[in-house]
């Protein structure tokens, strides 16, 4: 005699799921088909013809049979010598930035029978990059936000308060911030960093917009190393040019990279993730006249929005994005949308950004159609 299983049901298999993971919202990407997409801060230069087909006839050599290898060790050298990594300082990769702040919150969380009262703290200025957040949350870790003043400056007295009161275990500190775009200023930046680390806490600086800002901190982690002993910085060549590919790293003192390195998944990066960026490197200049291109066209774009009736305000740009205002930030999402041009609305991020549309900066026919379907949109 045999008995059937009594019928399993969706909902039961859903008691399964965290609780707080059922509250959140998936990170969401807009459908893009047919529309000009300028919502991602994208490069919107494709490779050469020439080299694509390089890089086609490299990439299918590969031997996608095996893990990745000892290819993994040099694309790591690369960005090494690319980056400019200090002495004593070690270089892992992330699928993406993403994965790597992952890691950093997972390296940091409590382990399983801690007390939940302890938890630690990640604290980031906001509006920021919501990811900063959502890995705290999602691997346990408390997430405190400190509002940046009306004009997207860091509130450097608020911080340092902030700092003293919470003892955060990771501060993020993006640099140049999305979705201001704000380059912050380099001594109150300096002076964040120093107090955390005075804690005994971690910074992690958030470069993923390097090619396009006018400094970075890596020359002062060079020059001063003993002081930033407890600094990671972290970058990705999705702005490079590569956001396809889908590879970001992290730079840091060799002792503390080590310990988050050992809660890596083993081959987070595929060979052919691995490929296209050692390819990538070879052709820096190409990129790099590329990145250039785009800050001129940054400034054409900035001169245009600055003149146009309707924007009250247009921020400075040290990334390949602006941030505007405009008077009703939904219509004109929607305005321009329905003139096939896809940019983000920002505006219910955080109340500073109330009203905001974060534009990226395309080349010169890219910009000029999204301007017009603003225009036509406010």
């Amino acid at each position: 005699m045999t008995t059937s299983a009594a019928p399993s049901t969706p909902l039961k298999a859903l008691a399964r799921i965290r609780p707080d993971v059922r509250a959140m919202h998936a990170y969401s990407v807009q459908p893009s088909t047919g529309m000009l997409k300028m919502d991602a801060m994208e490069n919107p230069f494709r490779l050469p013809a020439h080299l694509q087909a390089a890089l086609g006839q490299r990439l299918g050599g590969l031997a996608l049979n095996r893990y990745p290898g000892e290819r993994v060790a040099d694309l790591q050298a690369a960005l090494a010598r690319h980056a400019g990594m200090p002495d004593g300082h070690a270089l892992i990769l992330g699928n993406g930035s993403d994965e790597l702040i992952s890691l950093i919150a997972l390296a940091c969380a409590l382990p399983p029978g801690a007390d939940a009262g302890q938890r630690p703290v990640v604290l980031a200025p906001v509006p920021g990059f919501v990811m900063y957040a959502m890995s705290a949350k999602l691997h346990g870790l408390d997430f405190v936000g400190v509002p940046l003043t009306a004009d997207f400056e860091l509130d450097e007295p608020a911080m340092l308060a902030a700092i003293a009161r919470y003892l955060p275990a990771i501060t993020y500190i993006a640099y140049p911030n999305n979705p201001t775009a704000t380059l912050w200023d380099e001594g109150a930046v300096q002076r964040i960093i120093d107090a955390a680390g005075a804690q005994g806490g971690i910074v992690v600086v958030d470069e993923a917009y390097q090619p396009f800002a006018s400094r970075t901190l890596i020359d002062r982690m060079r020059a001063q190393a003993q002081r930033h002993q407890h600094v990671l910085l972290m970058r990705t060549l999705s702005k490079f040019g590569l956001a396809g590919v889908r590879l970001g790293y992290l730079i840091g003192p060799a002792a503390l990279v080590a310990e988050i390195d050992k809660v890596r998944p083993p081959y987070n990066v595929s060979v052919l993730n691995c490929e296209a960026a050692l390819f990538a490197l070879e052709h820096a200049d190409v990129f790099a006249a590329q990145a250039a291109e785009l800050v001129a066209q940054r400034m054409v774009l900035i001169d245009a929005l600055r003149q146009m009736p309707g924007i009250e305000k247009c921020w400075d740009s040290e990334a390949n994005m602006v941030l505007v205002r405009v008077a009703d930030a939904a219509r004109a999402y929607e305005g321009m949308k329905t003139r096939k041009v896809l940019v983000k609305n920002v505006s219910t991020m955080h109340p500073l950004l109330a009203n905001c549309l974060r534009l990226t900066v395309g080349n010169a026919q890219d910009n000029a159609q999204m301007l017009a379907a603003l225009q036509a949109s406010l």
